[in-house]
């Protein structure tokens, strides 16, 4: 779906829709756009069914628009609120079984470096807290101990939200539930050092509240995925229904989360990680400076 090989038929110019027509003249495929660009071109998402004020959807809105090769990219999907985003999508994507998003990803990897070997393909994983450390933790993990070549993308929503509000184990401790009226018990698991220490090259907490780190920080996950090892980003995106807040004070409670130290943005990169991301910021400074 590159933008010299995605275009319409003359034969069906009449009947596609403006959308879709828009999609191919001004969409993102092929042009080296970014979050600063948002607004100057077709998204790949512009409408959603997801509640009021869900950060998800604008954490999904940004990733897509940070993706290196949208053309050249697959999204593997899992059973959430999540899921209903999909549908929505422009990107080539494939829900799997609750839990199953990074065993999917691994096969599918595989396959397009066979099929593909002088092309890059990549596959992003883009799963809620349930699906992630929860009921797919045992994939997900196999998935960096192989050092499997894929970005594993969390919505951390902090709560089984779609299904009536039990705690996940990314809630945080305390928190008070429709499905955990005494409060949950334990703290959050702490992801990101676990996809540390089992072999993940980039690891980074971000959040919707920050949209041009969130754009550089996917970037740099997907592309690490390439080349040097597996990627974990996590994305802080509390539920505002099972949480009780204002739709409109969404983002503002975000970055008073990040203030409290609750929530901290960080980021770590292997050395050989590193090494590599700086190859391509000197191969991109030259292509630009010609």
């Amino acid at each position: 779906m590159s933008k010299g090989l995605f275009k319409i038929s003359p034969g069906f110019e009449d009947v596609m829709p403006a959308e879709y027509k828009e999609l191919v003249t001004n969409g993102p495929y092929g042009r080296d756009l970014g979050i600063s660009d948002l607004g100057t071109f077709k998204e790949l998402i512009e409408e959603h069914p997801l509640c009021a004020g869900c950060a998800e959807a604008l954490a999904l809105r940004l990733i897509l628009a940070s993706l290196p090769n949208p053309e050249d990219t697959v999204i593997v999907g899992s059973t959430g609120c999540s899921s209903l985003l999909f549908p929505q999508v422009a990107v080539q994507n494939i829900h799997s079984l609750f839990g199953n998003q990074n065993a999917v990803a691994t096969g599918l990897k595989r396959a397009l470096r066979l099929r593909f070997p002088d092309k890059v393909k990549d596959v992003a994983v883009i799963a809620g807290d349930g699906a992630t450390v929860d009921i797919g933790l045992d994939m997900v993990m196999q998935s960096w101990f192989r050092r499997e070549l894929i970005t594993t993308i969390m919505l951390d929503n902090e709560v089984y939200a779609n299904t009536g509000g039990q705690e996940s184990g990314m809630s945080p401790q305390g928190a008070v539930l429709n499905m955990a009226p005494l409060g949950k018990k334990f703290p959050k698991v702490n992801l990101p050092e676990i996809a540390r220490e089992a072999g993940c090259a980039y690891v980074a907490t971000i959040s919707p509240a920050l949209p041009r780190r969130l754009g550089k920080v996917v970037r740099r996950a997907i592309l690490v995925a390439r080349e040097i090892g597996p990627s974990y980003v996590q994305i802080f995106c509390p539920c505002p229904t099972n949480f009780k807040w204002p739709s409109a004070q969404v983002l503002q409670k975000i970055r008073d989360r990040q203030k409290e130290g609750i929530f901290k943005v960080r980021e770590y990169v292997s050395p050989e990680a590193e090494a590599y991301l700086a190859r391509l910021e000197v191969v991109k400074q030259h292509d630009e400076e010609q």
